[in-house]
């Protein structure tokens, strides 16, 4: 089957090279084509180019050929989103209102609230029901554009909740046509029986949970919250060598709360992301300059939480990339919205509208392992985009914050 899309008013991160990330100064280059076509064979992109230089007989060697007109409205590849934890049951909008009232992240976890509130109910909620939650905020965020997307466990903590988790995530790559990482999060939080013994806890994930991940083969990379409260760098290098020996790549929350040492013990595990790193500094930025570590910011997060903002034009400047994630969460970041996260990555974080593009595409992509077949308009990579409306610039995405600008998605070549 062939799907052409012709009269594109332009055809937003073209890349002919087939990059896996974009860093430093280039982020701000974006390779478009105007009045242009795209040519889909089975789930492949196979060509693309100018209108001038279609050719009419485009579709000569398939009997099965879809057309689709996109005059005034512009292509772009889908959003990939590299930090999720859209597994989850309930919600926590009373911690909200306790935000609101002044209490802070860290003040509302010491009271039970937090993730340990989110693992009481993820306890009390039924596999198939959980599943059924999941499946909506999946298309949910199918229909804000997203077409990749990493999810991580970390609701459990305990071995059989954690599983449970696992599992659902197993059952949306199997039942979604989004192309789903799933990340192994049992060091999100130290659960209230093992407070004063946290290294117990941490000998409970090396020893009985990271095994049997491994061994139901339910997680394609293994996480720890390492931060100020949480895991500290020697239970995180503990937790990280034992999820490498069972064949997990690691990825990292680091230095949210304040200067944990989680982005140099990242780097140390050849991380492929070190995610919301508001607190970077030069020690930081140096350390990620010689790796192939992706710095991932987080800005529903800071914006939710009222935290400090991560320093990404300092990392651009000083020849990083970035990428752009949604923290799709509970408790912390309650969106998967990729366009939004693109505004607010403009606005806060004053990054232009081609730095933000290449962040929540190719970058992110890159950040959880899909840069080869997703992320950037390249022949041979998997046919995952969306049709605009009618819209006037591609910068206009990121300025019309509030409006929905999808008028057809696209996800693994077929028309959704």
């Amino acid at each position: 089957m062939k799907t052409l899309i012709k009269n594109i008013k332009e055809l937003i991160q073209v890349d002919d090279n087939s990059r896996l990330l974009v860093k430093g100064k280039d982020m701000a280059n974006l390779n478009t084509i105007k009045d242009a076509y795209l040519i889909i064979k089975d789930e492949i992109i196979e060509d693309y180019g100018s209108m001038a230089n279609l050719k009419e007989d485009w579709s000569i060697d398939c009997d099965d050929s879809i057309e689709l007109d996109a005059t005034g409205r512009m292509v772009f590849p889908s959003f990939c989103d590299s930090h999720t934890h859209l597994v989850y049951a309930g919600s926590r909008e009373i911690e909200y209102s306790d935000k609101i009232r002044g209490l802070s992240y860290e003040e509302i976890a010491k009271r039970g609230g937090g993730i340990l509130n989110s693992a009481k109910l993820l306890h009390n909620t039924s596999e198939d029901i959980l599943y059924e939650q999941s499946l909506e905020r999946i298309h949910e965020i199918i229909l804000q554009g997203t077409g990749a997307v990493e999810i991580k466990s970390g609701y459990g903590l305990s071995v059989s909740d954690e599983i449970k988790m696992l599992r659902v995530i197993k059952r949306l790559k199997e039942t979604t046509p989004v192309i789903i990482k799933s990340t192994f999060l049992g060091a999100h939080a130290v659960p209230q029986e093992f407070k004063h013994n946290p290294d117990e806890y941490v000998d409970l994930i090396i020893n009985e949970m990271i095994p049997q991940v491994a061994a139901e083969e339910l997680a394609d990379f293994i996480d720890v919250f390492c931060d100020h409260g949480f895991f500290d760098v020697i239970q995180t290098d503990r937790i990280l060598m034992a999820g490498v020996k069972h064949g997990m790549k690691p990825k990292i929350h680091a230095n949210e709360l304040a200067k944990s040492g989680g982005i140099q013990v990242g780097v140390k595990y050849d991380a492929l992301s070190v995610d919301h790193i508001e607190y970077t500094e030069e020690e930081e930025i140096n350390a990620l300059l010689n790796s192939a570590t992706m710095p991932t910011i987080l800005p529903g997060a800071a914006f939710f939480l009222n935290m400090p903002y991560a320093p990404a034009r300092k990392m651009m400047e000083a020849g990083l990339p970035i990428a752009i994630a949604s923290d799709f969460n509970p408790g912390s970041s309650p969106s998967g919205n990729m366009k939004l996260m693109m505004s607010f990555a403009c606005v806060n974080y004053k990054m232009l509208p081609e730095e933000a593009i290449h962040a929540t595409t190719i970058n992110t992509a890159y950040a959880m392992g899909v840069s080869d077949i997703v992320g950037s308009i390249s022949k041979g990579k998997i046919a995952n985009l969306f049709i605009t409306k009618e819209i006037p610039t591609y910068n206009f995405m990121p300025y019309a914050y509030g409006s929905d600008l999808i008028n057809t998605i696209i996800l693994k070549g077929k028309i959704l």
